[in-house]
């Protein structure tokens, strides 16, 4: 009755967070990609000097542009990043790129027009690189379903994997939520799986604590909720202050870091506080739950012999 009412719980809390979003993609207003994903023109510009983003942004008013990102990178901060999607033909983005460096050179008669890096991404290349990172993910949870099962038991890798693609979906499920604060890029997916990681490091740890308390003469009796209530609370303390020592590092660098960094850290604050929740709240206790339906089979079957 214990694993029930917390699974239920924890299904409850983390529903709302997925049907929140689903809602929100279902009128739409879905995951806010960039360029990387959608498709779009990123040039950047040694301006040699500091510069006013209000100019940036006016030049390119004045280009006809109305849908653009404007960022300042670099240590000195003199390199302009401009993010534009919806660039359609190579004759328009040169057309662009030539009438925005005419206008800007009349305010920054410094600005290295030379070595300007200038990259696009097509629609197709950003499907591409969707259908990829859902591969990937889906490579790791099965190789991990593998190593665990062989490590622990097939139970233990069914409870992880589970635990792993619900620390995703809520990932996913921020960045509909948060689409204003943040758009997902190539950066999202180095940072999902880093959490995927992340996530089933504290897992193992966990799962190592039931393993052992599991074979103690003294716990046989015990009900497996109860062995796993023990295992978190034993490990609770190890795996709370290595989360909140990472979180600090991580926080620092979202708040003072430059966009594209926060566009990294933002996501892995998500998940590594999704994967301290699904460790300790969910994961064993779905590992409980199949190994007492795996024990009442086993008793089924032989009561019927």
């Amino acid at each position: 009755m214990i694993i029930k009412n917390r699974l239920k719980l924890c299904a409850i809390i983390s529903s709302v967070i997925m049907l929140t979003a689903l809602v929100m993609t279902l009128f739409g207003c879905g995951i806010n990609y960039g360029i990387d994903f959608a498709g779009g023109l990123s040039i950047e510009y040694n301006m040699n000097t500091t510069f006013e983003q209000g100019d940036i942004e006016t030049a390119l008013s004045n280009q006809g542009i109305s849908d653009f990102k404007v960022s300042t990178t670099g240590a000195d901060g003199t390199t302009l990043s401009i993010r534009i999607p919806k660039l359609e033909s190579n004759e328009e983005i040169q057309d662009l790129q030539s009438g925005l460096e005419e206008e800007l050179l009349l305010k920054y008669p410094d600005m290295n027009t030379d070595n300007a890096t200038a990259s696009y991404v097509g629609p197709t290349a950003g499907a591409t690189l969707i259908k990829n990172a859902i591969l990937s993910v889906l490579i790791a949870s099965a190789l991990m379903l593998i190593y665990i099962a062989f490590r622990f038991d097939l139970f233990s890798g069914m409870a992880a994997v589970i635990g792993l693609l619900h620390d995703v979906l809520i990932m996913l499920s921020f960045m509909v939520i948060l689409r204003n604060v943040i758009q997902m890029n190539s950066s999202f997916i180095a940072a999902m799986l880093t959490i995927v990681g992340y996530s089933i490091n504290n897992t193992i740890v966990i799962f190592d604590r039931i393993r052992e308390n599991n074979t103690k003469p003294a716990y046989h009796s015990l009900p497996r909720d109860e062995i796993v209530n023990i295992s978190i609370s034993e490990s609770l303390g190890r795996t709370v202050n290595t989360t909140l020592t990472t979180l600090v590092t991580i926080v620092s660098l979202y708040v003072l870091g430059v966009a594209s960094i926060r566009e990294f850290s933002l996501p892995i604050i998500i998940g590594i506080i999704s994967g301290l929740y699904s460790a300790n709240m969910i994961n064993g206790y779905v590992w409980a739950f199949l190994e007492e339906r795996g024990i009442r089979r086993k008793k089924a079957k032989k009561r019927r012999r």
